[in-house]
């Protein structure tokens, strides 16, 4: 029997464990990309009932996976399944899907409960598999998953994943859930109109299931249109749509209008699945084939552990590509849309997907390593009298590379120090250099108790100022404070809780390190950043602008930027670049620490962010790097910042895309 499915004693109704989220950073918590997972069992539910002892094992499996991928999403999650070849009149889709505190142990709670319930009433079904295909939901061969973070809109349960699209025809049927943002939603949606559709809602899920469920009704009444012809009667004709619809077409046609970065996946009534990425890598998706099962999921070491199989067995899908299982069980990789220049998400590798893949995990580390040489000059290369730390736990492989570093700098020192010695330093002097290691200490431990719950600025503030208990006693006035953060996007936390907490323990300096660069646009591929002025990087750009009389340039970038929101997607350029490229990188930085420090402050503070060239150097796979530079890697990306700063400049609150 399963594990974690008690069938026998149902007076104990799972409890799954809980995966905590421990991923806010130290400036203000991101968005995080929502995750997926998809499931296609090759062989009959009884050879996995043989083989390992259960029936649900693809339902087992897929509680792993959507809670190995719990820090992508705690907006809510769902989970959808079909079975295959069951007769009319049988339930064959099942879907729950949750918003609860915690949604991923809500849902399977759910399930748990009904399977239990039916065995109970009926126990006949305990040890025949066939029986429990046939009554029992949420069992089947074919299994969809998604741990959604919102980005857009209120979170009710009607916005998590997966979506249905109903149709008594089974080929019509149509499960979606996705990690993705549209930047062309509006475009879209016209698109649905002049179709002659009438969407429920302008959302860009709804948008893209409809848009796909446009061409599939339309691929399945041509096939029916030609079945007929040939002779075959309706009944005769629902198995060989089945065989007859490709899949990798009707992407072609739905697709061809997408702006933005997603991975999308998809399960049809009868069987059919498919995962699709976008064209330029922005969002990941990998996949593991065996003779047993056809897995995806939006991160490779999921797979892994859940699996157990090696680094090399998992693969990634390529760009513009589709892996679409058909209900015979055949599996193939076709592209669907015309890859564009690889620019894989790096925020992918700093912060969202989790620091076990080995990849990420030497990646962060080599973040934290690049960033030692500006970290050493600010601290006029005084080891000795510098403590390093970090916050958060995102951070925390970043950190273990910049330590790396500073041994590697230290033993240098310590080299040169006897060899200066010329052979006449006594035993005591060489222990004393060599017994020199870096100073590094858990300064700041976040109180999970505590909850920021009054919204009244002047008592949130002061609850905002509790959220950490410091350390004391391992700080001395001499000493600077190195903090490694992964990225710093507003600032808000930093100025009202990290960088006084860190000031009580009396530094001479303290010094915040990002091993992100500096975030200067919206992102609008999946992250919730949507407003420019709510990034700290684009605030600094302001106050230099005033400082130095340049504050005219915005008046003429919001006449550009509002001009251009008239052209076509290929002819808008990035205006907002301009304003930045006034100052140099040093200068914003230096700003940035004005900013988030205050004349309460007593210690210096200094902020250090990763240059775009070292970042590129740790992630060479991930070259996205759209909210660092403004390169985005499509049109829209262009579009929505120039929007973005209309929006700025006319006190508009609204979202840019």
């Amino acid at each position: 029997m399963s594990a974690f499915f008690n069938y026998k004693n149902t007076s104990k109704i799972i409890n799954f464990g809980s995966l905590k989220n421990n991923t806010t950073t130290m400036s203000d918590a991101l968005k995080h990309e929502c995750g997926i997972a998809l499931i296609r069992l090759k062989k009959p539910l009884e050879y996995y009932k043989e083989k390992y002892g259960s029936a649900f094992y693809g339902v087992n499996k897929m509680y792993l996976m959507m809670e190995k991928q719990h820090n992508r999403g705690q907006d809510g999650a769902g989970f959808a399944s079909i079975k295959l070849d069951t007769n009319p009149g049988e339930r064959y889709i099942s879907r729950v899907r949750s918003i609860a505190q915690q949604p991923i142990q809500d849902i399977f709670a759910q399930i748990n409960q009904r399977i239990n319930e039916e065995l109970i009433e009926h126990p006949e079904y305990q040890n025949d598999v066939s029986l429990q295909k046939k009554h029992i939901p949420y069992i089947g061969e074919l299994l969809l998953g998604h741990v959604r973070y919102g980005t857009f809109g209120k979170n009710s349960v009607e916005s998590v994943h997966p979506f249905l699209r109903q149709n008594n025809w089974m080929h019509r049927n149509l499960i979606v859930a996705g990690n993705f943002n549209m930047t062309n939603v509006n475009q879209l949606f016209d698109g649905l109109i002049k179709l002659g559709q009438h969407p429920k809602e302008k959302a860009d899920t709804i948008t893209i299931m409809e848009k796909i469920g446009h061409f599939l009704d339309d691929a399945v009444a041509k096939i029916y249109k030609k079945l007929k012809k040939e002779g075959y009667n309706k009944s005769e004709c629902s198995p060989l749509i089945a065989e007859r619809l490709n899949i990798a077409k009707i992407l072609r046609k739905a697709a061809k209008n997408w702006d933005g970065g997603y991975a999308m996946a998809g399960l049809l009534g009868h069987g059919d699945s498919f995962v699709l990425r976008d064209p330029s890598g922005i969002r990941p998706a990998y996949f593991y084939e065996d003779e047993e099962i056809v897995v995806v999921a939006s991160e490779r070491p999921v797979i892994q552990t859940v699996f157990n199989v090696k680094f090399e067995d998992v693969q990634e899908l390529d760009p513009g590509h589709a892996i679409i299982t058909k209900k015979s069980g055949e599996v193939f990789i076709e592209q669907i849309i015309e890859p564009l220049e690889r620019k894989a998400c790096s925020f992918e590798r700093i912060y969202f997907s989790r620091g076990s893949d080995a990849e990420i995990y030497q990646e962060r580390k080599n973040l934290g390593k690049l960033l030692m040489p500006k970290v050493l000059e600010a601290i006029d290369n005084d080891t000795k009298n510098t403590v390093f730390s970090y916050i958060p736990n995102t951070a925390e492989t970043s950190f273990f590379g910049m330590i790396e570093t500073v041994e590697e700098h230290l033993n240098e020192q310590k080299t040169k120090a006897i060899l200066d010695g010329g052979g006449k330093l006594s035993a005591e002097r060489v222990t004393e250099i060599l017994s020199e290691r870096p100073r590094i200490e858990k300064i700041a431990i976040k109180d999970v108790k505590l909850r920021t719950f009054i919204t009244e600025d002047s008592s949130r503030d002061d609850l905002v100022a509790h959220v950490y208990d410091v350390t004391y006693g391992v700080i001395k006035p001499t000493d600077n404070l190195v903090i490694i953060d992964d990225s710093i996007v507003r600032g808000t936390t930093l100025k009202k809780s990290i960088i006084k907490m860190m000031d009580r323990l009396n530094p001479k300096q303290i010094v915040v390190v990002s091993s992100a660069p500096q975030i200067r646009y919206p992102d609008c591929y999946g992250i919730d950043m949507a407003n420019l002025e709510s990034l700290i990087a684009f605030r600094a750009m302001l106050e230099l602008l005033k400082e130095r009389n340049k504050y005219h340039l915005i008046e003429e970038t919001y006449q550009k930027c509002k001009a251009q929101l008239a052209l076509k997607d290929k002819e808008v350029e990035n205006f907002v670049k301009d304003l930045y490229n006034e100052f140099t990188a040093d200068e914003i930085s230096n700003k940035i620490a004005q900013l988030i420090s205050d004349d309460s402050v007593k210690a210096k503070v200094k902020t250090i962010f990763q240059p775009i060239e070292s970042l590129h150097k740790a992630c060479p796979k991930n070259l996205g790097d759209w909210y660092f530079t403004g390169n985005y890697p499509t049109p829209g990306g262009n579009r929505v910042v120039n929007r973005a700063f209309v929006n700025f400049y006319e006190g508009n609150k609204e979202r840019a895309y």
